[in-house]
């Protein structure tokens, strides 16, 4: 499947949008402010055991301690074999002491070495493990894991005991690898290349960990450019778009680095317009915050969100079809199966997620709708686990998550319904207007004007005042003119005017 990988870098925002035949499939954001911590490897100390629900609380620097489950403990299970493509195989281990209850393995001010397995998300803590996994580009390193697997996804027999033998011949006593998709065809040094990587980052973890207190970072997974070109990067991928000389500059070299074959497929965006408008993300980006979707065929579904779960709700709309009704039924519900995956996925949807699909009376029908659905997951990354059609014509699924959702990353509640519903954040539409000054400030149609005048809700000038006064500098250095921010009383939230003023 030909894959795009469009990188909008900015200093305020950087967005990364995975592209699969024009279509926006996955969208990731990051900003400096608030990088994630998913992956990241601390010195923590337990501040508390709790018995009752077998689990602890560490301290690792964070605003809310991590949580720490027993499960998490020694239980020989790297934290992010979930991620991996089609599965792994993988044996755990066992130690010998995992039946023991967790109060009598760690007591209260115990120094551990954690990593983060699922980020905070609201009030909760991060979810954390001593079974640390690190991920190079070919590998996944699993220390303490002495066992190597590999993808499932690498199919051909002698090609995945070849793999193994060329890890297996220099792999460290005691530590265990994974190899990773992007592995297979490689030669047997780029392999062990990555081997000795891991290893030496493994070390340096383990040094700076004997020299620092508890809490300390002891390791931060890369950024999201480089990161998600480690992780999407194949040799499926068409082209890697970036919009920024620099950022350009450093994939360019990070490819080069660690799958030279793709370096021709990195190309640095000249056009005139940004890049997420000239590849019309931006409209897919408004579209999976909505709460209603429409199917091609008429139809629709509708999104709804509680604190526990995810309702999805299927109707044929305007949809009647041209043979029986329950014809009309069931291309509705395959078609919203199709669509209801790519919004979870692009949305990034965790947690339990309920589908009410529209009732079908036909056994035979509700089973071509499952295996439909269970198709279209099939291509998501995240471990995804469905259980059959209910006789309500139900289905209830849940879905690993290990970042926050497109809607907690830019909305927020409403202000005017007091939570009601979401709208589009301040903060979000903020970064909307800084995008805007800087590409029109600096466009040709721009040279005699002396003044940038951006008009927007209240909310949002009050935003870029308080925290982005930097940023709205460095566009007035860039492009010789002075930026002008304007309250606008009574306007929607979403409202930007930009104006250019001799």
């Amino acid at each position: 499947m030909a894959r795009e990988i469009l990188i909008n870098a900015a200093p305020f925002e950087t967005r990364v949008a995975l592209v699969e035949r024009l279509k926006l499939v996955e969208l990731f954001i990051e900003r400096p402010a608030q990088r994630g911590v998913m992956g990241n490897v601390y010195k923590g100390r337990v501040t508390r055991v709790l018995p009752g629900m077998q689990a602890a609380f560490v301290d690792i620097g964070l605003e809310h301690a991590g949580y720490l489950h027993a499960s998490d403990l020694d239980s020989g299970v790297p934290p992010m074999l979930g991620n991996e493509e089609g599965g792994v195989d993988f044996p755990g281990r066992t130690n010998g002491t995992e039946k023991l209850p967790i109060e009598q393995k760690l007591k209260r001010g115990h120094e551990l070495l954690v990593q983060v397995a699922r980020p905070p998300v609201g009030s909760k803590g991060a979810r954390v493990t001593t079974n640390v996994s690190l991920a190079g580009r070919f590998l996944i390193a699993t220390p303490g894991v002495d066992h190597i697997g590999i993808s499932k996804r690498i199919a051909d027999e002698a090609e995945r005991l070849r793999l193994k033998e060329a890890v297996g011949a220099i792999k460290p006593v005691g530590q265990g690898f994974i190899i990773r998709t992007a592995a297979e065809g490689l030669s047997k040094r780029e392999v062990q290349d990555d081997v000795k990587f891991l290893d030496k980052l493994w070390t340096n973890i383990r040094q700076k960990a004997d020299s620092v207190g508890p809490p300390a970072l002891l390791h931060q997974d890369m950024d999201v450019v480089l990161r998600i070109v480690r992780d999407f990067a194949t040799a499926d991928t068409h082209r890697i778009l970036v919009d920024d000389p620099e950022q350009h500059q450093r994939v360019l070299e990070f490819v080069r680095a660690t799958l030279p074959k793709l370096a021709d497929h990195v190309e640095l965006f000249e056009g005139t317009e940004a890049i997420f408008d000239r590849f019309g993300i931006e409209p897919q980006i408004s579209k999976a915050l909505e709460r209603k979707i429409w199917l091609k065929s008429g139809g629709y579904i509708i999104f709804d969100h509680t604190e526990a779960l995810t309702v999805i709700d299927v109707n044929t709309g305007r949809f009647i079809g041209k043979k029986s009704q329950a014809d009309t039924i069931l291309k509705t519900n395959l078609e919203a199966v199709t669509a209801i995956v790519e919004q979870i996925r692009l949305r990034n949807i965790g947690g339990l997620i309920v589908i009410d699909l529209i009732d079908m009376v036909d056994a035979a029908h509700r089973r071509t709708v499952f295996e439909a659905l269970r198709e279209a997951v099939k291509r998501d990354k995240s471990p995804t686990r469905l259980l059959p059609i209910s006789e309500l014509g139900l289905i209830e699924m849940t879905r690993r998550r290990n970042r926050e959702s497109l809607s907690e990353l830019l909305c927020e509640s409403c202000f005017v319904c007091h939570g009601g519903r979401l709208i589009k954040s301040s903060q979000a539409i903020a970064y909307d207007v800084l995008r805007r000054l800087g590409r029109e400030a600096t466009a040709a149609g721009a040279a005699t004007a002396t003044t940038v005048r951006a008009v927007a809700h209240p909310a949002v000038v009050r935003f870029l005042r308080e925290s982005e006064a930097q940023n709205i500098q460095q566009i007035e250095a860039r492009s010789g003119k002075h930026i002008v921010l304007k309250p606008a009383s009574g306007a929607a939230i979403d409202r930007i005017e930009i104006e250019l003023i001799s």
